[in-house]
């Protein structure tokens, strides 16, 4: 598949614009049948990269989804892990903090939900809420978030020192063998639209609109700066931010998928050996179970 890296994945910070961040691109699919072949094909090779991952047991990898209401989080998740071994793969989502929640610092929920070695772990939102949707309701951090009064003194002070706590867990995690990829499902502002009204216009998806969806949108400009300051402030090497496309569901999944199985691939991984003693002995027990 053709995929233009260069104008979606960013890995250095202060220098991703949104403005210039596109929403489509060119479908990289033949109609139904050859997207479901591609999405299939993807799947089994992560499946697959996973399996000696889990048996390599030095490497894990963070998926981290993030998005404006009606994006495609949960399609995309179910899309691209959906054919990978269940034991491989946690898939948590983060939604309004519990009360227990709010008793620790921001990053304590998400952290205990880190992947362990060799396993997928799947953030449908993340430590990230607290720098996109906190910067743009400020008054959840001051209300409600149990934060101490010479703390919330600066707004500014306060979201840079998140984005600091965040790099360097990220370069924590890294460090010790979790690669973090995250992905900005970059929807426009007319394909929302089209989105949440097909929400209330067939009756199978009217479970999926709120109110506070309209609420939201509302705030679409803040959201676009808050996402643009956040990527920016959180963009390395080792945990890429991608800008995906997602007006077209299918070529984002495709987009979303080869990243993530290009991510597995230059992992420097290998089925574990073993001694030519051992291989001995193993031939010795199959002669035996054969005669059983």
């Amino acid at each position: 598949m053709d995929i233009d890296w260069q104008r979606i994945r960013i890995d250095r910070q202060d220098s991703f614009s949104i403005s210039d961040a596109v929403t489509r691109v060119p479908a990289l699919y033949d109609g139904k049948k050859d997207y479901s072949r591609k999405i299939k094909k993807l799947r089994k090779k992560i499946d697959q990269k996973q399996q000696m991952m889990y048996a390599h047991d030095r490497y894990s990898l963070l998926v981290i989804f993030q998005a404006l209401d009606a994006a495609g989080k949960d399609g995309t998740i179910r899309a691209v892990f959906s054919g990978v071994n269940p034991h491989g793969v946690q898939i948590t989502s983060f939604k309004r903090p519990s009360d227990a929640e709010l008793d620790h610092n921001f990053m304590w929920r998400t952290a205990v939900a880190m992947p362990v070695r060799g396993h997928i772990g799947v953030f449908n939102r993340s430590y990230y809420e607290e720098v996109l949707v906190c910067k743009v309701h400020p008054e959840i951090v001051t209300e409600y978030q149990k934060m101490p009064d010479e703390a919330t003194r600066n707004m500014d002070e306060l979201f840079q020192d998140r984005y600091e706590a965040i790099r360097a867990f990220e370069r924590y995690a890294a460090d010790n063998g979790t690669l973090v990829l995250k992905f900005f499902l970059n929807l426009s502002r007319d394909e929302q639209r089209e989105r949440l009204i097909a929400r209330i216009d067939e009756p199978h998806k009217n479970w999926k609109f709120s109110e506070a969806d309209l609420y939201e949108r509302g705030f679409w400009d803040d959201y676009q700066t808050a996402y643009q300051d956040a990527i920016n402030a959180t963009a390395t090497p080792y945990a890429p931010w991608f800008a995906v496309p997602a007006d077209d569901k299918k070529t984002m999944r495709l987009i979303v998928g080869s990243a993530v199985l290009d991510a597995l691939d230059q992992m420097k991984m290998e089925y574990p050996q073993v001694s030519d003693e051992r291989v001995k002995e193993l031939r010795a027990l199959r002669s035996q179970l054969a005669g059983d």
